[in-house]
């Protein structure tokens, strides 16, 4: 993980956040305290998932913290199951943060992504 941040922390901060927002929020999966990549799963409510994983170290800059990009928008949610599934076969050391929410504005740093789908 990109930042000074530990994972954890920075996954409880954001659970926090939204819960205390009225947004349920939670942590599907837990990964390496410390550099654990983290991955944010949206349930929109209305039968669509979106999914932001981290940017790529390049698009980010120098000396930026953890930033994403949306990996999926508005999509079935086996896609979003899917994808989750073959990163954490890759990377155990993985978190997932689930959350719903009908917007798309998480509050977070999220790059643009000419190839998103």
């Amino acid at each position: 993980m990109a930042g000074s941040i530990r994972s954890d922390l920075w996954c409880m901060a954001f659970v926090r956040r939204h819960n205390d927002l009225g947004h349920m929020c939670v942590v599907a999966r837990k990964g390496d305290p410390i550099a654990g990549q983290v991955f944010i799963e949206v349930d929109h409510l209305d039968g669509t998932r979106s999914l932001y994983t981290p940017a790529p170290v390049v698009s980010r800059g120098e000396g930026a913290g953890l930033v994403f990009q949306s990996r999926f928008s508005h999509v079935e949610p086996e896609t979003v199951r899917q994808r989750i599934a073959r990163e954490a076969d890759f990377d155990p050391d993985l978190w997932v943060l689930s959350i719903d929410l009908r917007e798309d504005d998480l509050g977070i740093d999220v790059i643009k992504d000419p190839g998103k789908q």
